[in-house]
């Protein structure tokens, strides 16, 4: 008698769909969990960038270097290093007494629908070009 061996033509289409099915569902998971913590280093980074010209700002009296401009005692892109995903700037004309900080979408993140992320001397957050709310960016 002859004993077959293996899996038939049938039995490993069904293995590859529901491969694909898994896959399918599994990769846009993935990419939103990674956009998140994109998200979050833009944060982090534009918080810590705020403290920092809190802090410039009790030594001087100022937000302002000695030139005029926003003092830049922060990270310009988050990350800090490696390619960015968000480069950091001041928004807008700073004042002695004010500033707006705004983290700006670039490459991998540039379409991305929490828009780019803005924090003020008052600590108010804000998004700009966002398709989202700031309650579920923020």
């Amino acid at each position: 008698m002859r004993r077959d061996e293996g899996f038939t033509l049938i039995e490993l289409m069904i293995v590859v769909a529901v491969l694909g099915i898994l896959a399918a569902i599994a990769y846009p998971n993935y990419t939103e969990y990674m956009d998140r913590a994109r998200r979050a280093e833009a944060k982090t980074a534009l918080m810590e960038g705020a403290q920092a010209l809190e802090r410039y700002y009790s030594v001087h009296g100022s937000y302002l270097d000695a030139d005029g401009n926003l003092a830049q005692v922060f990270s310009a892109q988050a990350p800090a290093t490696g390619t960015p995903n968000y480069t950091l700037a001041a928004e807008g004309v700073a004042t002695a007494t004010n500033f707006m900080l705004q983290a700006t979408r670039v490459n991998r993140m540039a379409n991305d629908p929490c828009g780019d992320f803005r924090v003020s001397h008052a600590g108010a957050r804000t998004l700009a070009g966002a398709t989202r709310t700031v309650t579920a960016c923020w």
